[in-house]
Order: C-alpha cells, then sequence, then structure tokens
C-alpha cells in the first residue's frame, strides 16, 4: 500500500514541475487562479493521502503481526 502513496506523489510532484514549466510561458491571472483555485488544494489534498497511506499501512502491517 505504501507504494501506492509513493507513487501518487511521484506524480504529483511530476505534475507541480511541468505546471512550473508551463507558468513559464503562461503568466497573467488567470494562470494565478488555476494555480490557486485547482494546484495548491491538489497538492495538500494529495500531501494529506500520503500520510493517511502511511498511517494505513503501518496499522495493516502491526494487525498481520499480530495475527501470527
Amino acid at each position: 500500500m505504501n507504494a501506492n502513496g509513493a507513487r501518487l506523489a511521484a506524480l504529483t510532484k511530476e505534475l507541480w514541475q511541468q505546471w512550473q514549466q508551463t507558468r513559464q510561458y503562461w503568466k497573467d491571472s488567470k494562470s494565478e487562479e488555476f494555480e490557486h483555485k485547482y494546484l495548491d488544494e491538489l497538492v495538500a489534498g494529495v500531501d494529506k493521502t500520503v500520510m493517511v497511506i502511511e498511517q494505513l499501512d503501518k496499522l495493516i502491517t502491526k494487525i498481520r503481526k499480530d495475527c501470527e
């Protein structure tokens, strides 16, 4: 499960890097609005999700150990 969280984080990082390249050519109020409305929220949501996935992974590992 933790691998999925790492993949999600990596894909989000790649998206952010692509956005930074796009921002070199798209520099107006709409690009700022897009970033704040969608990308900032997406990155924050992914960060929280990755933390939850890590916690779930620890919990599942503990449950497996307890069941052995």
